[in-house]
């Protein structure tokens, strides 16, 4: 079973996102044991990048902030090691099919793994497209998660049958942002998928506070929640990793009461 799985067994799990170098790297380093402490029990790290077309306005303005503190994927990567010296959760990046090929797919992977990266999401990868990164991914020992959404219809069954780590299932339609409900009937999608694998399930895109995460955590094994992470970070700058401590902490309790 991989690390990602097993971060699933016996309990519904918080996903945590933030944007690596978000106002900068130093914050970073500092947020990621806070969130952990706070008990997070996955973290995905999103790698700014120029054209995050998955993204809403709240994590485009993050990776802009990123990029413009002069956060690049080798400092990430270099932050990541140092982290994982006292950092024993499972630490996925989410970016894009451009950045990883600019930098050359299998040095991307193999770094990755070096730093102690578990996971990687690509969500402009469509599922049909997944042989671009699987064997470079399995050969690393890098989970590649796949993603469903309440649009894929005939399509939930065969990615879940496939899926590794987790199967990120999206919420909403559109891009990430907070929502005041979710709307879709990702009930039924998480359903579907669970006909096809034992592979732990987690919501995410829209989760904007505790109680909308004690209700996705109903249906699912996981929750993700990003972008109201974010918009702490961006109220506080450097000041926010108390504040997104204890925002985290509040999800957390209302998970493990779902």
């Amino acid at each position: 079973m991989s690390k990602i799985t097993n971060a699933f067994q016996n309990k519904k799990s918080l996903i945590v996102f933030i944007t690596g170098g978000d106002p900068d790297i130093e914050t970073t380093e500092k947020l990621i044991p806070a969130i952990v402490e706070s008990g997070a029990d996955l973290l995905e790290i999103g790698i700014p990048f120029s054209d995050p077309i998955a993204e809403g306005p709240v994590i485009q303005a993050a990776s802009k902030r990123a990029l413009e503190s002069g956060t690049t994927t080798d400092k990430l990567l270099e932050m990541v090691a140092r982290v994982r010296q006292n950092v024993t959760i499972p630490i996925l990046f989410m970016t894009y099919l451009n950045p990883i090929y600019v930098y050359g797919k299998e040095r991307f992977l193999s770094v990755c793994r070096d730093a102690g990266i578990d996971g990687i999401i690509v969500p402009d990868m469509p599922f049909e497209e997944k042989g671009e990164l699987s064997q470079d991914c399995t050969k690393f020992g890098i989970d590649l998660i796949s993603m469903v959404a309440p649009t894929s219809h005939e399509r939930i069954a065969k990615i879940a049958k496939e899926a590794e780590g987790f199967l990120y299932c999206v919420s909403s339609l559109g891009v990430t942002g907070m929502r005041s409900q979710i709307s879709t009937n990702v009930t039924k999608v998480v359903a579907q998928a669970k006909t096809m694998t034992d592979i732990p399930c987690a919501i995410g895109f829209g989760i904007s506070d505790a109680n909308q995460a004690k209700e996705m955590a109903k249906i699912a094994d996981g929750v993700i929640v990003g972008s109201a992470v974010v918009k702490i970070i961006a109220e506080y700058g450097s000041d926010c990793v108390k504040p997104v401590k204890e925002f985290v902490k509040t999800l957390k309790v209302a998970i493990e009461n779902a």
